[in-house]
């Protein structure tokens, strides 16, 4: 009886464990989406490549915390932003500021594709250029060849 008991109390208890955290309240639906876009567009500073909304570490709940107040202060995003940027450095943004430090992480693809295309300019005017020429022997031998047609 007592195994039942147990069972039936632990079955009742899932649920409860199972819900989300709760919701983030806000008398403003401005203020809501605001509040839910800048947390999917920072990052967690413990997980790897997890923004602060799809994290469940301490640290994020806690970030979440700071953003939903800082919101509620009437900070600016940019504020919240600087904010955290000023705590937590680059890594907390998904997109990196346009810095003397960022400056080559932003402009790296570009430069990359258009030195590929240069590459692939520059190989087929060179393919281009220089015919090919046959030594003596080779066209003699093909000559033979084309004889027999």
């Amino acid at each position: 009886m007592n195994k039942w008991m147990l069972s039936f109390t632990l079955l009742l208890a899932l649920p409860s464990a199972a819900t989300p955290l709760s919701p983030v309240e806000f008398s403003d639906d401005k203020l809501k989406a605001r509040y839910y876009g800048l947390i999917a567009e920072l990052r967690c500073p413990q997980c790897l490549n997890t923004n602060l909304a799809g994290s469940d570490a301490m640290i994020a709940q806690n970030l979440r915390e700071t953003v939903r107040r800082l919101l509620l202060e009437g900070k600016s995003d940019a504020e919240v932003r600087a904010f955290l940027f000023e705590r937590y450095g680059d890594f907390i943004l998904y997109q990196p500021r346009w810095t003397a430090r960022t400056y080559l992480l932003w402009t790296a693809p570009g430069l990359l594709v258009v030195f590929g295309l240069w590459i692939l300019l520059r190989k087929n005017r060179l393919r281009q250029r220089s015919p090919a020429v046959l030594n003596p022997a080779e066209e003699a031998r093909l000559k033979r060849l084309l004889d027999k047609i």
